[in-house]
């Protein structure tokens, strides 16, 4: 899947703030949630997300999600990451689909 083509795939299902990010590595924030839907494609390095089970590991080509309101926590491998990532904000929490 080409960038171009993902994004059209946010775009397409309500993902409305749209963005590329270089990732300095990091270890996790600890558990949070967001008042949004994430998306993401990794386009390079490791983006680590843990949800309700084990740390899973995306690297160049996989897609990551994590639902509006979802406990999660997320790291940054070694190299860094570079993700395209799209953010999808409910009509219930006053942002537009």
């Amino acid at each position: 899947m080409t960038e171009s083509e993902f994004e059209a795939g946010l775009k397409a299902d309500g993902y409305n703030e749209i963005e590329k990010l270089s990732l300095d590595p990091r270890p996790g924030k600890g558990r949070h949630r967001h008042l949004f839907a994430i998306r993401g494609l990794v386009l390079s390095g490791a983006f680590i997300v843990a949800q309700e089970s084990e740390p899973v590991t995306y690297g160049p080509g996989q897609v990551f999600a994590v639902a509006e309101g979802e406990l999660h926590d997320d790291w940054i491998g070694s190299e860094g990451a570079q993700i395209l990532v799209g953010r999808k904000y409910s009509k219930s929490r006053g942002g537009e689909s």
